[in-house]
């Protein structure tokens, strides 16, 4: 159980890292103007970059805590975080018809009920 929750968390926190860092290395312009883009018309520039840094921060809490024994009890608070912006992102994503990016941000949304249960 342990690896397979190992796994779980390592792999919310590659998302994490990767889609926190697009978000707040690239332009809003460049976000919206990429495929599946849409969802940055509405939200500013500002809001962009901190959902990309609280992206950032959720992938180093997802894992350090644990793997450095410091405050373990940060990796389910952050997996139960991750899963209220991954209800945001799902939302989003459903109201903008975008049906395969929804499935795949309620995916990790469940990942992270599963790291936060094991976890906790």
């Amino acid at each position: 159980m342990n690896v397979a929750l190992w796994i779980a968390a390592g792999l919310l926190a590659a998302v994490a890292l990767v889609g926190g860092a697009v978000k707040v290395a690239i332009p809003k312009a460049k976000l919206a103007a990429q495929r599946g883009g849409e969802w940055t018309q509405g939200i500013s520039a500002g809001s962009i970059k901190a959902i990309g840094a609280l992206e950032v921060l959720a992938a180093f809490g997802l894992v350090l805590p644990r793997l450095l024994d410091i405050a373990p009890v940060m990796v389910p608070v952050t997996a139960v975080c991750w899963m209220a912006l991954m209800v945001g992102a799902t939302t989003l994503h459903g109201r903008l018809g975008q049906g395969k990016l929804a499935m795949v941000t309620a995916a990790y949304f469940g990942l992270a009920v599963f790291v936060a249960v094991g976890r906790f």
